[in-house]
């Protein structure tokens, strides 16, 4: 098997895990193999088609613990900044702005993981901002992930409604971003470690402490940061 592939495949199974458990981090963790194998256009593609079937395969049997009215307030203004996100970017230098972006993700996650809680942005005005910052950072390195994240860890959503809440809302943005990338079809191989994946980290969610998950949720996010400082460098 080539080497590529192989790697390619594992991050596919790896991402698969990580967002069933945690609710995010399919693309941050599948989206480096799937490029140095496929480009950055189709291997992108792919990235968002295989991380939207990983978000409407999690929600199966979990769509009723969905917070639809938080959702919608953190999905709303993502996709209505993305397009304008994209013209304020365009032609600027977004290495100091991911790495910027970055080092605010690994502030948050630091001071969430010692028990500091922000109350402005556990509302309106704060599920507003998160979700144009998400859209911001989804626009300069593809991470716009860890911010909702935070936002779920910061209000104390409990970890199975955090968890369908997240991937209610990356099934929504991966359709809108499918409509704008375009559509790349996997491998009967990707389809397989996608699923493989995805099932054992459905099988594993519901059996982690809470506790246990919300650090896991934390550490994404914080890869995540890692990225988006490393990532365009």
């Amino acid at each position: 098997m080539d080497p590529l592939l192989a790697v390619a495949l594992l991050g596919v199974a790896a991402g698969g895990l990580a967002q069933s458990v945690t609710g995010l981090g399919f693309a941050l963790v599948a989206a480096p193999g799937l490029i140095a194998l496929l480009g950055p256009r189709e291997g992108v593609a792919l990235v968002v088609l295989l991380g939207t079937i990983v978000s409407g395969l999690s929600l199966l049997g979990q769509w009723r613990l969905v917070r639809v009215r938080d959702g919608l307030s953190l999905l709303v203004p993502t996709l209505l900044a993305t397009p304008l996100a994209a013209v304020l970017v365009s032609g600027l230098d977004t290495r100091v702005l991911a790495a910027a972006a970055g080092v605010g993700v690994l502030l948050g996650v630091a001071a969430l993981w010692r028990g500091v809680r922000w109350r402005g942005l556990a509302s309106v005005p704060g599920a507003i901002g998160t979700g144009i910052t998400s859209a911001l950072l989804n626009v300069i390195g593809g991470v716009g992930g860890p911010p909702v994240a935070l936002y779920a860890s910061n209000a104390d959503w409990p970890v199975e409604q955090a968890r369908s809440t997240l991937q209610a809302f990356f099934l929504v943005q991966g359709v809108a971003t499918i409509a704008v990338v375009g559509l790349a079809l996997p491998t009967p191989a990707m389809l397989v470690a996608l699923v493989a994946g995805t099932l054992l980290g459905i099988w594993l969610a519901p059996r982690m402490p809470a506790a246990a998950a919300r650090h896991a949720v934390l550490a994404v996010a914080a890869f995540g940061g890692v990225a988006l400082i490393l990532g365009n460098r």
